[in-house]
């Protein structure tokens, strides 16, 4: 009697939106074969790491490693391709095209489940000179690595980043570690469009107060060797760093005709589930849905990507989960200064059509008197009339950003701002004040 072939799941993409689906997969289904390919040379990566490695706070990429091919293989019975790009997907054959990327010798892999985990890629316009020699992105482990090698075999005196989100913002401080002159530039009006204009504004008066040059409102219109040439002038550049932000890779899965939607990411329903029945997509290459405005988003985070593949895992090896969307909760870290934002922003909430309240003070990580007690300004934005809390912003010293999750959970929990000035919050002098600064915002909210 020949053997039955064993059920097949193809997963395209070697970071989180791909291997935490297969993972959790195989918890359920130890019968599965499961093959993944990645177009890079190591899988399950922390990219939120790279500027503490170009900044030398951690001396090794290994690091930054989750689970190598190998551990893979041994503890999960994954089959992990390096260096092989997945170019095409016949959704009605159930085959994939792959390229080995060594060789150049491509092959067909048939799929009975397919996980789409391609994740984005950086923005890059096509602006003269945007491709040569001197200007790197910082996407990958690889990315990075390149990137620490030119810095420490060649002249690294003026840094240009180009773009003012975490990336960006986060890679300055790194170079300005290294000892480099390093300025920002961006486009927009602010640095930071997570944040409002006012609660940027400390962080870019933090960033200068290190001497790190932050020039909003420059047009870049194109690259030369040794300068970065924009609207205002030519700005002296050893190394440019693009840190302009993401953009879904999803192309494979549109030629494939899976429904787009949000910014071309992949559309996805509440299981993870794409248009063709068999495919599931997670991660940085899909949709997801907004917790306050119910709208459909595209957040590029790694807590959105681990979260968004454990959902498709369970659904695909025949369980059931839903995806409960996003709040956008992040936390940085810019030269001393902490940052943490949730939900909507003033402007975001404004432009979804909420009448809204704000509560902003100033306050202090600890108790004034205890020593070490810095400061920290936070944000809240309120329905205005329902007092429904629909988002916030912390901005301050050591210690304040992680006070946004009293935030983001108030926030997933749908309370109202008076009902978070109630909350029973710890105290003691060396953690806070006896009023948390959170507690104080909520109360200055709800009088509005």
């Amino acid at each position: 009697m020949m053997a039955t072939a064993r059920e097949r799941l193809v997963v395209i993409g070697g970071d989180a939106g791909g291997m935490a689906a297969a993972a959790q997969a195989r918890r359920l289904r130890p019968d599965l074969e499961i093959v993944a390919f990645e177009r890079g040379t190591r899988t399950s990566y922390a990219a939120c790491g790279i500027p503490f490695f170009v900044g030398g706070e951690i001396d090794s990429l290994d690091r930054l490693v989750a689970r190598t091919p190998e551990e893979f293989r041994e503890r999960n019975d994954i089959e992990v391709h390096l260096r092989h790009d997945v170019t095409a997907i016949d959704v009605g054959g159930r085959t994939i095209e792959v390229c080995d990327l060594e060789s150049a010798a491509t092959r067909t892999v048939g799929f009975d489940q397919l996980v789409i985990g391609t994740g984005a890629r950086p923005l890059r316009p096509p602006l003269p000179g945007i491709d040569g020699p001197g200007i790197y992105g910082v996407q990958t482990l690889d990315d990075a690595q390149r990137l620490v090698g030119v810095a420490e075999t060649s002249r690294c005196e003026d840094v240009v980043v180009v773009g003012g989100g975490y990336i960006g913002l986060e890679m300055a401080e790194a170079f300005c570690h290294r000892g480099a002159k390093v300025t920002v530039l961006d486009a927009a009006p602010q640095v930071m469009r997570t944040l409002d204009a006012d609660m940027a504004e400390l962080v870019v008066a933090s960033m200068r107060s290190r001497d790190i040059d932050v020039r909003t409102g420059v047009v870049i219109t194109g690259f030369e060797p040794g300068s970065v040439l924009t609207d205002e002038g030519p700005v002296p550049a050893d190394i440019v760093v693009l840190g302009m932000g993401v953009t879904p890779n999803s192309e494979i899965a549109g030629d494939a005709g899976l429904e787009l939607g949000v910014r071309n990411a992949i559309r996805v329903d509440r299981r993870q589930r794409t248009s063709i029945e068999g495919v599931w997509a997670a991660g940085d290459c899909c949709e997801s849905f907004h917790r306050v405005t119910g709208a459909p988003t595209h957040i590029a985070l790694g807590t959105v990507a681990n979260r968004q593949a454990r959902v498709a895992g369970i659904n695909l090896a025949g369980g059931y989960a839903t995806f409960p969307g996003v709040l956008g909760s992040a936390v940085t870290k810019i030269c001393t200064t902490e940052v943490g934002r949730t939900g909507l922003t003033e402007w975001e909430a404004t432009a979804a059509g909420f009448d809204t309240v704000v509560g902003k003070v100033t306050s202090s990580t600890r108790a004034g008197y205890y020593p070490g007690a810095e400061q920290l300004v936070v944000k809240l934005v309120a329905e205005r009339g329902s007092g429904r809390l629909l988002g916030g912003q912390i901005v301050g010293g050591a210690s304040a950003a992680k006070r946004i999750d009293t935030v983001a959970t108030a926030l997933w929990a749908g309370m109202r701002v008076d009902e978070l000035v109630d909350l029973d919050l710890s105290y003691a002098p060396p953690f806070s004040p006896v009023w948390e600064a959170v507690a104080l915002a909520a109360r200055q909210a709800a009088r509005g």
